[in-house]
């Protein structure tokens, strides 16, 4: 949604751009990292991110907004926020990595609601929320992020809007040529 350059520019002078040998959370190795956490302590940088894609959104008559713990509660905030709208949390509950609507949230049947986190990188935590929504029986009609680093990838079968799209390079841990030149590993 924003131009490539200036959506990148806005991640390093928010020092979110972090370069080394990083382990991402998926267990591949690669030598680039975004720190949301940089991003989204800035308010200003956060909203012009969001702005972009809440603009494109507007012709989806969304109802709500409902993103996952715990990125997801501030760009879902600021997507609330700039849309006019609600916005709701799904939080893991119980067992394993399922999402729930908790502390009394209720959806009306069929509300037309935006699922948005901040990073995609498998999409894991956005399709655990999709799930929570139609379970309390709400509409999915939409997904948006502010960070895609899938690199355009991931298809959750509903229109998908992204602030910024990273393709960024991974390798297998036995396959990874930083470790084969001895780099030190960073546990992200």
């Amino acid at each position: 949604m924003s131009a490539p350059g200036e959506a990148l520019e806005l991640l390093k002078r928010a020092g979110a751009v972090l370069t080394g040998h990083f382990r991402y959370a998926s267990g591949r190795h690669g030598p680039l990292y975004v720190e949301k956490f940089r991003l989204l302590e800035d308010p200003d940088a956060t909203a012009g991110l969001c702005r972009p894609v809440a603009e494109a959104l507007r012709s989806h008559g969304l109802e709500l907004v409902v993103g996952p713990t715990t990125g997801g509660v501030v760009v879902g905030y600021e997507m609330a926020r700039q849309l006019g709208l609600h916005v709701f949390i799904a939080e893991r509950s119980g067992e394993g990595d399922e999402r729930a609507l908790l502390r009394g949230f209720q959806v009306r049947p069929g509300q037309r609601t935006l699922i948005v986190d901040d990073v995609l990188t498998t999409g894991g935590s956005l399709r655990q929320t999709i799930a929570a929504v139609e379970r309390a029986g709400g509409q999915p009609v939409a997904v948006a992020v502010l960070i895609d680093r899938s690199g355009g990838r991931t298809d959750f079968g509903l229109p998908f809007l992204a602030g910024m799209t990273l393709d960024i390079e991974s390798h297998a841990p036995d396959d990874c040529p930083q470790c084969e030149a001895g780099e030190p590993l960073i546990e992200t």
